[in-house]
């Protein structure tokens, strides 16, 4: 007999710990939280109330604050911390993690200082691994109510893919493969500055129609520069591409939209952070992503301005009339 497959996820923030929650239902799974108090929270209680508050996690959920022994157990490696903290973390666990392991990323934005994605920040600090991501519109308090959803396990290994499918699969939760790393990844990334465009404009009131409009222009620049940076097309027509950015977009619990939302009400983009427990990617993204579509020569008027009011102290109502004064060309092409 050969002995269950035992998965590790590093960070317990909300998408973290649904995913570990998935990963539990199905086999040992191991979550690795910063504070000692959070990891005996999930272990006695059953709960991880300041992400998830009134949520009960699956019993065979185990969860630890020692990093040395979350990594030495893990056959799958699960990396859900902020892409600003990838690097750090697995500089400390890359001694303790086993040869050949899968690496999958549940991060969703770059690294400030390079620009890398965090699969490639990954393979950067645990060279000779299998690295991929699972990335798709999973907003994490419907995931763990029991909501039908989906995912993608993207790696450049289809095999590897195939067995990671099952791990994390559940009767509701359907688990899709894709080999475009590269498209799967940026789509994720990409989608939260939109969402912080769509947020601004549920906070100004401008209805449904422009709500559709900055999502629809939003996915066309994700398409642009994904496939200026040699991503599939057609990623971004599926669950990492228009149902990431739907999800984002839309939903209520959606970080980065709630940022639009509040810095359109008047307040700072300091404030808006100040009362947040997690980490809006799409702010700390903006400028990154504006020195990517530079490099590519990529027009990308929403994530514009958006860079503008996140990073240069523009107002939401500054940037919708900065879109407005833009000329429409083809609907295929930049303007």
């Amino acid at each position: 007999m050969t002995r269950a497959v035992r998965i590790t996820v590093l960070g317990a923030g909300s998408w973290g710990t649904g995913v570990a929650s998935l990963a539990a239902r199905n086999t040992p799974t191991l979550i690795w939280a910063r504070d000692p108090a959070q990891a005996e929270e999930i272990n006695e209680q059953r709960t991880n109330n300041r992400y998830l508050d009134g949520h009960t996690l699956p019993s065979g959920l185990r969860a630890t604050a020692d990093l040395e022994e979350a990594a030495s157990q893990a056959d799958v490696l699960v990396v859900g911390v902020p892409s600003h903290s990838i690097r750090t973390v697995l500089d400390e666990v890359s001694p303790h993690v086993r040869a050949w392991i899968p690496v999958i990323s549940l991060a969703k934005g770059l690294e400030p200082e390079t620009r890398l994605r965090p699969t490639q920040v990954i393979g950067e600090c645990l060279p000779g691994h299998s690295v991929g991501l699972l990335a798709g519109p999973n907003i994490a308090g419907e995931v763990l109510a029991g909501y039908a959803a989906a995912a993608v396990v993207a790696t450049p290994d289809d095999a590897v893919a195939s067995a990671l499918q099952p791990l994390f699969a559940s009767p509701v939760f359907r688990v899709y493969r894709n080999h475009d790393v590269t498209g799967c990844e940026l789509g994720g990334i990409l989608k939260n500055i939109v969402a912080i465009a769509a947020g601004m404009g549920d906070g100004l009131g401008v209805g449904v129609n422009t709500r559709a409009l900055v999502i629809a222009r939003g996915l066309a620049e994700i398409t642009r520069l994904g496939e200026a940076m040699g991503a599939d097309p057609r990623t971004f027509a599926g669950l990492t591409g228009l149902g990431d950015l739907m999800a984002t977009c839309m939903s209520p619990a959606s970080r980065n939209r709630r940022v639009g939302e509040e810095i359109a009400s008047g307040k700072t983009v300091e404030q808006v952070l100040s009362e947040m427990t997690q980490v809006a990617e799409g702010v700390k993204t903006a400028r990154s992503v504006m020195e990517l579509a530079d490099e590519y020569d990529v027009d990308v008027p929403i994530c514009s301005e958006v860079d503008g009011v996140v990073n240069e102290g523009r107002t939401a109502e500054e940037a919708y009339r900065g879109l407005r004064k833009r000329t429409p060309g083809s609907e295929y092409e930049a303007a």
